[in-house]
């Protein structure tokens, strides 16, 4: 982590990009990741861009980690630190998560974006207080209004302000439900974590839990160096920041590991229940977008991952003279990830329905699970069959107590259950056995996306298994799918089945 890095060697330009004061191929609104990462996309693509961010080219302040190999190989090289030793602690003995995790050096992050966009990127101060895309600017473009009168054309708008969405604010069903946490880098006499190891998540004490179920994530920084942070995954309301950090120092405390002398602090809140929002003329991204994962928090990787894919598109379809905005949403947000956030969002109802106590439990069974499926649960484009199966194994392997209130949850919204059933059954999973080679075989490129997943995820289950499984899952004769679902079974005598045996667990009545 560093507070101050060298300046990019090559800043961006302010004033009117070329070709004089007709409009910018596409306008930015924000200067965080999202938008630079879709900004350097663009501008790789021979467009040009302006940014438009109160505030000059400045290393971003929230802290920022992201599983090493969900991040382009460009962004790898701005890890200021990579841990191997990654672990979650449900009860009293730690889960090695055997996924290296990395710190991103947000100066280097951005003197990366910086680079890699370019002359085509001009950066203006200022702040957008409207968009008018009927005005019909230079060339037929819309018209940004800056709060000083500025008017700043733009044949394309991308709203990439972060939470707050400057154009068109965020839908979250049943009100916002936050993440928020705080968080310390101090120096420690004693560890507060294993020395050279980075803590997930840590359920363990105070010896008495809040109502508000909090954890520790954690990273050792070097020498006596740690960053340690109190976390409330999801709640609606949410602990506030004195609750927060009274709650880690009272952690650190009972641990006999206070620390001795403190460099930053850090304060996060921010929403994680967005619906996928409605296609408009101003396209978002990043946050604006809606794309914080409701269940990790994470958004900065599936923003890098992101950009090419709405940049290409963006540039095809200013090219081609059709409507780039809807080219871009239709990147963006595609039908199949629509339907996979409804089930995410299914899912944090599920949890915010938990009771405190019930949250290791969740975790402990859902880190039960092969890597492949809780990595994949955690990847922002999962698709919904997916998804699904592993929503199934967590509540087959949860104790009653948490299977409860992810019944009630299921029950609460049917329709989205029966989607997500449908699709969890429309392809049996290949036997759980398979050869390196067979499990590597591509098949036809025609498949669906769903079907190219899971045959992603057998490679990596082969390849990273470690024990040998004595017994098959349910239904391990054949004639069933690793969900013991029958595929020739009739769906909806199974959903009406699944729907009264979920009953009586939910509280609900025939």
């Amino acid at each position: 982590m560093t507070d101050t890095a060298p300046q990019p060697t090559r800043p961006p330009r302010e004033g009117p990009p070329p070709g004089g004061p007709g409009p910018t191929d596409v306008l930015i609104i924000g200067g965080g990741p999202a938008a630079l990462a879709l900004a350097a996309e663009l501008c790789a693509r021979q467009l040009s861009v302006r940014v438009v961010a109160p505030h000059a080219p400045t290393p971003f302040r929230p802290t920022y980690g992201a599983w090493l190999d969900a991040l382009p190989a460009w962004a790898q090289a701005c890890a200021a630190q990579v841990w191997t030793d990654v672990r979650v602690y449900t009860g009293p003995k730690p889960t090695p998560l055997l996924r290296p995790y990395a710190l991103l050096d947000n100066a280097r992050l951005l003197r990366a974006l910086l680079e890699r966009a370019g002359e085509g990127l001009h950066w203006t101060l200022g702040t957008v207080r409207t968009v008018d895309v009927d005005a019909r600017g230079p060339g037929g473009a819309a018209v940004v209004h800056g709060a000083g009168g500025e008017r700043w054309p733009a044949r394309v708008v991308v709203d990439a302000s972060g939470h707050g969405a400057v154009v068109n604010p965020l839908q979250f069903p049943g009100g916002p439900a936050f993440q928020t946490a705080f968080g310390l880098v101090a120096r420690f006499r004693r560890p507060p974590i294993a020395p050279g190891a980075m803590v997930w998540m840590d359920y363990r004490g105070p010896a008495h839990p809040p109502r508000l179920p909090t954890f520790l994530y954690a990273m050792h920084l070097g020498g006596d160096r740690y960053f340690v942070e109190e976390t409330s995954l999801i709640a609606r309301p949410a602990p506030d920041r004195g609750f927060l950090e009274r709650r880690l120092r009272a952690r650190l405390e009972e641990a006999g590991t206070p620390p001795h002398q403190t460099e930053s602090s850090e304060w996060v809140a921010f929403p994680m229940n967005a619906a996928a929002p409605a296609p408009g003329p101003v396209l978002a991204f990043g946050a604006a977008a809606g794309l914080v994962h409701p269940i990790s928090g994470f958004q900065v990787s599936g923003a890098l991952q992101d950009a090419p894919v709405v940049a290409q598109a963006l540039a095809q379809a200013l090219a081609s003279g059709t409507d780039a905005a809807q080219a871009g949403w239709d990147a963006l947000w595609p039908p199949e990830r629509r339907a996979a956030r409804d089930l995410h969002l299914l899912g944090v109802r599920a949890l915010l329905a938990l009771p405190g106590d019930a949250l290791p439990a969740f975790f402990q069974s859902f880190f039960r699970l092969g890597a492949p499926q809780w990595q994949a649960f955690l990847d922002p484009r999962t698709p919904t069959g997916p998804l699904a199966r592993t929503m199934l194994q967590v509540f087959a392997g949860a104790p009653w107590s948490v299977r409860r209130p992810l019944a009630a949850a299921g029950v609460a919204d049917a329709g989205v259950s029966v989607r997500a059933l449908s699709a969890a059954m429309k392809r049996p999973s290949p036997p759980s056995h398979l050869s390196p080679a067979a499990a590597r075989h591509p098949g036809a490129m025609t498949r669906s996306m769903d079907a190219q997943h899971d045959d992603a995820t057998l490679q990596r289950e082969d390849l990273d298994q470690t024990e040998t499984v004595e017994e098959g899952m349910q239904g391990s004769t054949g004639s069933t799918d690793a969900n013991g679902l029958d595929p020739q079974a009739d769906q909806q005598e199974k959903f009406q089945e699944l729907r009264d045996n979920l009953a009586p667990l939910a509280g609900q009545q025939e």
